[in-house]
Order: structure tokens, then sequence, then C-alpha cells
């Protein structure tokens, strides 16, 4: 059954759309971080929804479990298959088209394998701005990113993936294709079935195409980097300066000193952007598309009174888009710093936001009472709560216990062990400490009406 399938897939994806050859395979069997690798049968590499749903209706009839990939910046192994090399790995990479970009309507239909940075291209060239904005952007796919409903770092003001979504095409299960493109603001004739595949990870469907929300292009956007004594004055200074400025604060991000410091040492070109060290900093972006409005006016107004309630303590603003550039590189290379220092256990949390600050001194006391020779690399996006928490061990610490520690301090802060990466393989069995019994529940009644035989992305989230 297994050549069987193989040819059947040759038949209908050509020569170019079916990988069988283990050094073409390898690099679809891990997933970044190296962490989790995998075995399959094939590489499915179909160009076209239509191909997409052969390709899951003859998997279905060989009972082969499938497992959709983007660009494979899972950060919880979310799109790398198990070891046992009887899944097919569908990967979306070729269906790359943007199929349609309309100024007017502030709307872009593209397929799932369209690269973050080519939407953000793509809208610019139009005159218009999709915000979407994370580190993997130049790698990460958009049938990923909506299927983890990423982050970034606009959420403040955008919103998650989620919020940017009109409509979506989606290949089902059963090999049926259900085109939910529409690119309407409202329609409320009933269940808004986009949501169940947004954030799913591929455990409900695949999606082939999405239809999304752009914006006005700004006209002016104004970045600074502040010093602050502790994460409370970070978080006053946040709400001081949407309640001076409104709602063009479009970033607002903060990291801690030892995260700069491995930034530093690891990335070349990098310098340290004040003569002092500081504790605390937050990466402040502000922007506007209106003609009449001043965003570095309105920055250095704000934050010149910060400066004078406490709140901040030393800034560098921003007075060329080459200045403002080398700012965000800081926060951008904190991740790839992080795993060029060595091995760390991942936290991506998220609480209240005006509990930040608690979790954060509260996590820090956690770590050093507990793994005393541990270090903690904290950054996160303040405007939306999360934080990600993430520890550097001593050799031989248990990886579970530090999970164990950080995440029932999440939970006792009401807050939730995943805030933009999805659970994956990763978080699949934390999960299941945390969430009430009536919420697996009905995932798991969604899951079984949709995929009665549990052959899509089996063994991820749920």
């Amino acid at each position: 059954m297994s050549q069987d399938l193989l040819d059947a897939l040759a038949r209908v994806l050509g020569p170019k759309g079916l990988v069988t050859d283990p050094a073409d395979m390898a690099p679809h069997l891990v997933d970044w971080r190296n962490k989790f690798h995998g075995q399959a049968r094939c590489v499915a590499r179909p160009t076209s929804t239509e191909e997409v749903a052969q390709v899951v209706r003859l998997c279905a009839e060989h009972g082969a479990p499938v497992v959709p990939q983007g660009g494979n910046t899972s950060l919880c192994g979310g799109a790398t298959p198990h070891p046992g090399g009887t899944e097919v790995v569908l990967s979306l990479q070729r269906m790359n088209r943007v199929r349609e970009i309309d100024a007017l309507d502030n709307t872009i239909v593209v397929e799932s394998g369209v690269v973050l940075a080519e939407v953000q291209k793509v809208a610019e060239e139009a005159g218009r701005l999709f915000p979407l904005s994370l580190a993997a952007e130049g790698t990460a796919q958009i049938g990923g990113v909506l299927s983890t409903n990423a982050g970034g770092t606009a959420v403040l003001r955008y919103g998650n993936a989620r919020d940017l979504v009109l409509g979506l095409e989606v290949v089902l299960p059963d090999g049926r294709i259900w085109n939910g493109l529409r690119k309407l603001r409202k329609d409320n004739t009933g269940y808004d079935l986009k949501h169940l595949f947004i954030g799913a990870e591929g455990t409900l469907g695949i999606i082939t195409a999405a239809a999304l929300k752009l914006y006005t292009q700004p006209r002016q956007v104004a970045t600074a980097l502040a010093a602050v004594p502790d994460a409370a004055s970070a978080i006053k200074l946040l709400r001081k300066l949407q309640d001076d400025c409104g709602d063009i604060v479009t970033g607002f991000e903060l990291f801690s000193r030892f995260a700069l410091d491995l930034v530093l040492k690891h990335v070349p070109g990098v310098t340290d952007p004040m003569a002092e060290a500081h504790p605390w900093y937050v990466l402040i972006e502000m922007s506007t598309g209106a003609k009449a409005s001043n965003a570095s006016e309105a920055l250095e107004s704000s934050l010149g009174e910060g400066f004078e309630e406490g709140l901040a303590v030393d800034a560098v603003v921003a007075s060329s888009e080459a200045q403002a550039a080398a700012l965000w590189r800081i926060r951008e290379e904190i991740s790839e710093s992080e795993r060029k220092e060595g091995t760390s256990v991942k936290h991506d949390v998220s609480v209240a936001v005006s509990r930040m600050a608690d979790f954060i001194e509260n996590g820090l006391a956690v770590i050093a009472d507990k793994f005393p020779d541990a270090r903690v690399v904290a950054f996160g996006h303040v405007g939306d709560g999360n934080i990600h928490f993430n520890v550097l061990p001593a050799p031989g610490t248990p990886h579970a216990a530090v999970n164990k520690a950080v995440h029932d301090l999440t939970a006792a802060m009401d807050g939730s062990i995943s805030a933009e990466h999805g659970l994956g393989q990763l978080k699949r069995e934390e999960a299941k400490r945390y969430k009430a019994e009536v919420e697996r529940d009905l995932m798991l009644t969604i899951k079984a009406a949709l995929d009665a035989r549990g052959l899509m992305n089996p063994g991820k989230m749920l």
C-alpha cells in the first residue's frame, strides 16, 4: 500500500512535486530548533489547491497521516513528522502566488506558501501596509503564520494574525475544498468557520489561501529605545504614551540587559546604543498615516514627561531609518543570540498586562530559588502581556522541572502557557495539565467532527 500511495502521488504531482530522496527530504524532517527529528514516507509539494485536495484524498484512502508544513519555522515542533516514517509531509512552499491585491478595498489574497516578507513587500508596492511582523518573516509562510495564530511586534495596534484575516480557502481532511475567501468586513450568517482553522496547527484542515486586511501605509514612523528602572515602570510608560498619543503607538517591546548582552556577544556589528548599562529597556515605535500628525514630536514630548516622572532614565531616539533598523535589530536578534549561547528552556507565556511586572519579578525569584545556576533571558511584547521567559539552565538540570516551575506560576496568575507559538509537540502534554476538562472535551469534539480518523497532523496540539 505504501508504494501504491507513492505511485498515485507521483501521477498527481509530477517529478518535481514528490520528494523521496532522503537527502532532499532531510530539511523537512527537523524543526528550526533542532529539537524534533522525524521520518516520512515522502514530501508532497503541490502547486495548486486542487493538487492539495488530491493529495489529501489519496492519503485518506490509504490511511496515511498528513503533516502540513510551511516555512518550517515552528518553535514547538508543530510541522515536524514523528519518527515512525508513516506520515506524508505536505509542503506548501510551491503554492506561492499573490492572487489579488485591491488597494481600494484594502485587501490582499495570497496562497499559503507566500512568505510573510513578500506579503509585506507587495502591499508596500501598492501603497498599503500588511502589519504582521516577526523575526522569522523572511522564511515563515502565511499558511503557518495563520495556523499558529502568530503574534509579532505590532499586535499592540493591529492584533494577532487572527485579527488580520477576512477569509480562508481550506482543504478539509476528506479532500473537500471549502472556499471561504470572502473579503467581507461583515458576514453574520452563522458560525465564523475561518476561526476554526486559524490557530489549529493544521489539525483540522490545510489552509491553502487567505484574504487578508491591509492598512494605510504610515507616512511617519518614530522609533526610540528607552532604559527603564524596572518592568513596572515599563508598563506605566506604555500607558502614558497611549494616553498621550492614542493609537499611534504601534510597538512596545521589553527586554532585559542580559538579553542585550547576548546580542552584543553573538551578533557582529551590533553596538550598545547607550553609554551606560541599565537593567531593562523598551523599544518604542509610533506610526501614523495622517498628514497632520507628527509622530516624532508626539514620541519625544510624551517620553520627556516620562523622564520627569521617573519612568525612564535614558533614551536614544532614531534620527533615520538606518538608526531605527539598528535598534530593531537588537530586538529581532535576541532569539538567535540565545540559541548561539547554548541550550535554553523556552517559555512563551502571557498574563494580563497589569500583572506582567509581577510575573517577571516572581519568575526571576522562582528560578533563582529552584535553579540558582540558571540564567534568564526575558523579553516580550508588553502591550499584549506576552513575555518570552527563557531559561538557560546549568548542565544536567531537568528541563521538565524548569517548565513546571514557570508554567505553574503562569497558571497561578491566570495566564496562558502559549501566547503566540502554539502547542505543537512541545507543549501538547503541558496543555493537558493546565486546560480545563470542558475545554479539552470541546477541542476533541471538534477534532472528531472534522477529522474522525485523526489523519491531519496527528499528535500535534491534542
